[in-house]
């Protein structure tokens, strides 16, 4: 693991952060991840108070909010299977928000965004974020995608490999059909048969079940990527990102001990921390 990576790890965190081949240790507060220190002041962000945009992309309309200065390098929040842009935690938003260009859409068919009378796939679900960053005026984003999000963001790192800075795959598979993710598997299914299921819930469920993966395809990603999971996600196990991780080369691994699915709820303060060094650090060669 590089050098530089791991030197500002220890000086960000005072909790115990280490990488592929490493033990993992706690975030301070784990049993309660979202309290704040008293004398630790971080950004707030309201959704209420946040006005929803839209854009037309690919034939649907997305809804979006945004967060952070004009100026700042964007990145894209792409949620996971169920999720809305409300879904974020505040507090991780703000954190990011501090030097970072923020936007958070709804898929299609989801919250604030209209879909069509047919099914669509994981790819599709790429190719409308895709279409989101060229239609806000970009050339390139920074992604950040979390469980269904995170495989939407493979799609979107190998069909638009230009479209992406650097990507953080949280929480991710590469298939909801392998063994370590049976129990993911299982809630898919239910999602897809469940009679009062919401039609865009059904439909993500859908797309993720007939989702072929993208395991053989990894190996081809050159951008910057970092994969972060919890020790206790049962839906898709760390052993999972670690696959991941020896596929993409030169890829960030970090392990965060005692944090389930989706961790960025449950520890949000390290979740943003950890994404703003990865976002930051110049990996280039000197």
């Amino acid at each position: 693991m590089k050098k530089a990576i791991i030197i500002a790890i220890t000086l960000i965190f005072t909790v115990c952060l280490l990488f592929a081949a490493g033990c993992t240790a706690a975030p301070a507060d784990s049993g309660s991840p979202d309290k704040i220190p008293a004398d630790k002041t971080l950004p707030e962000i309201s959704y209420e108070n946040t006005p929803v945009h839209y854009s037309e992309v690919n034939g649907v309309t997305l809804g979006y909010r945004e967060f952070g200065a004009d100026n700042t390098e964007p990145l894209l929040m792409i949620m996971g299977f169920g999720g809305t842009m409300d879904g974020w935690n505040e507090t991780f938003i703000g954190i990011l928000s501090e030097n970072y260009h923020v936007y958070a859409y709804d898929h299609r068919g989801m919250g604030e965004s209209t879909d069509v009378d047919a099914q669509f796939t994981v790819a599709q679900l790429a190719d409308d974020a895709a279409g989101l960053i060229t239609a806000l005026g970009y050339d390139s984003m920074n992604t950040y995608g979390v469980s269904m999000g995170s495989s939407v963001s493979q799609e979107l790192l190998i069909n638009h490999p230009d479209k992406v800075r650097k990507a953080v795959l949280s929480s991710a598979t590469y298939s909801a059909g392998i063994p370590e993710t049976e129990k993911l598997h299982a809630l898919l299914l239910e999602n897809a048969e469940g009679e009062d299921v919401d039609s865009g819930v059904r439909k993500e469920a859908v797309a993720n079940l007939e989702w072929d993966g993208c395991y053989d395809n990894l190996s081809g990603i050159a951008n910057d990527v970092m994969l972060i999971t919890g020790t206790e996600d049962e839906l898709t196990p760390q052993s999972v990102a670690v696959d991941i991780a020896g596929q993409i080369s030169g890829s960030w691994l970090v392990r965060f001990k005692g944090i389930p699915h989706a961790g960025s709820s449950y520890a949000p303060e390290e979740y943003g921390r950890i994404t703003t060094t990865f976002l930051e650090m110049n990996e280039s060669p000197v």
